[in-house]
């Protein structure tokens, strides 16, 4: 009798450890993102990248088990701080996905504040690099300013002398042109601003014209810059001037939409689909598999940052109560980035390579950028030391 009692106890304990175990509710990951307006590519490849990272782990990071909630924020700043204001109240803590740096310098701080983590998959405005960086704030892809000082040296080693430089007015513009003059040692001939919906450039074309620089160098994302390419080559500016930009004028999406137009464009980007890195080769083979498209260096990034955030999800067993463990893992990047070699600095902000690539045709007559030279190594940003953390 005691031993029927005592396997009948049993029976109930383990009834009860696995309904526990399965009523356990996954981690909640805020993912806010673009998922509309003609820059909505730009976020499906961001979740893509990302979810590919959770299903590699069968519904996990880090061994975790995770859950997206996504929210569509428009490229509207109001409306991606009032998703981060819903997800808090919900009572997710960590949070991502955000592609423009208007939205994240409207959502970031109302997310800050509540001391919850935040873990920069594209954005990186440089307010959010000096003094005003946070214990929470993780930026797994660049500061702003970064990759167009990286252009502004790629500008130097073709000799390019005098030069226009072009970008919409808003944060992310201003910081493109600053980070370009960083290292660039020729003359700016002119800055020219543009409205960040803009889709006609004819007025500004007509004044490069005018100009006749050496090159130019322009930095518009999504939609803009895919008409700015369009026109500009159909202006035949294109056969005069030559064109740098940084990789998010001229992504893969946009060589697509654009066509022939891309054909001989100078690009400065962290990572190509050509990169010879062998986690670089996987992903790109892993991600063609489950999508039917080569990965954009959005989705680069996106896949990074999963990767980053599963490593401190490990560290701490999915504990976000353990905040200065998952914090001191976050730093720690114990990761394989597909872009070779990562560290952060003490501002939360990448250490990182930056290369010159030049959109051309491959053996297949596809256009790719192809990868022309390491233009800096182990680059930090311009506003570390600026940060007190």
């Amino acid at each position: 009798m005691f031993r029927k009692i005592a396997l009948a106890c049993l029976g109930t304990i383990s009834l009860g450890l696995a309904q526990t175990a399965a009523s356990a509710e996954p981690l909640r990951i805020g993912f806010i993102t673009t998922l509309s307006t003609p820059a909505g590519y730009i976020g499906e490849d961001q979740r893509d990248a990302f979810k590919l990272a959770i299903d590699q782990e069968g519904g996990k990071l880090g061994g975790v088990p995770v859950e997206m909630v996504l929210e569509d924020d428009g490229l509207k700043p109001a409306t991606g701080k009032q998703s981060a204001e819903k997800m808090l109240q919900e009572g997710i803590q960590l949070f991502t996905g955000i592609n423009f740096s208007n939205v994240l310098m409207a959502a970031a701080p109302t997310i800050l504040k509540k001391d919850a983590f935040y873990v920069s998959l594209n954005a990186g405005p440089s307010v959010f690099a000096g003094k005003r960086c946070d214990k929470n704030y993780f930026v797994a892809s660049f500061e702003n300013t970064s990759l167009h000082a990286a252009a502004g040296q790629a500008a130097n080693e073709q000799g390019i002398k005098n030069i226009v430089l072009l970008a919409p007015n808003y944060q992310a513009g201003r910081d493109a042109l600053e980070g370009f003059k960083r290292l660039y040692k020729g003359k700016v001939m002119a800055e020219i601003y543009t409205k960040l919906d803009q889709s006609d450039f004819s007025v500004e074309l007509a004044r490069v014209r005018d100009l006749a620089p050496d090159a130019i160098y322009q930095f518009h994302p999504g939609g803009a810059g895919i008409n700015f390419a369009k026109q500009y080559a159909n202006s035949g500016l294109s056969k005069q001037v030559p064109m740098f930009l940084p990789v998010f004028s001229m992504d893969l999406r946009m060589i697509q939409a654009t066509g022939n137009a891309a054909e001989g464009v100078y690009s400065t980007a962290l990572w190509s689909p050509l990169l010879d890195v062998p986690e670089s080769k996987q992903f790109v083979e892993d991600f063609k598999k489950a999508y039917g498209r080569v990965p954009t260096h959005y989705a680069a990034l996106a896949y990074d940052t999963a990767l980053l955030i599963a490593s401190a999800l490990k560290a701490v067993d999915g504990d976000l109560n353990r905040a200065d463990e998952f914090r001191a893992a976050l730093q720690k990047a114990d990761f394989k980035s597909v872009r070779g070699n990562f560290a952060f600095d003490t501002n939360h902000h990448p250490i990182q390579d930056y290369y010159l690539t030049r959109i051309e045709r491959d053996a297949d007559g596809n256009l790719m950028p192809k990868v022309l030279s390491k233009v800096l190594s182990s680059q930090r940003d311009a506003f570390a030391a600026e940060c007190s953390l």
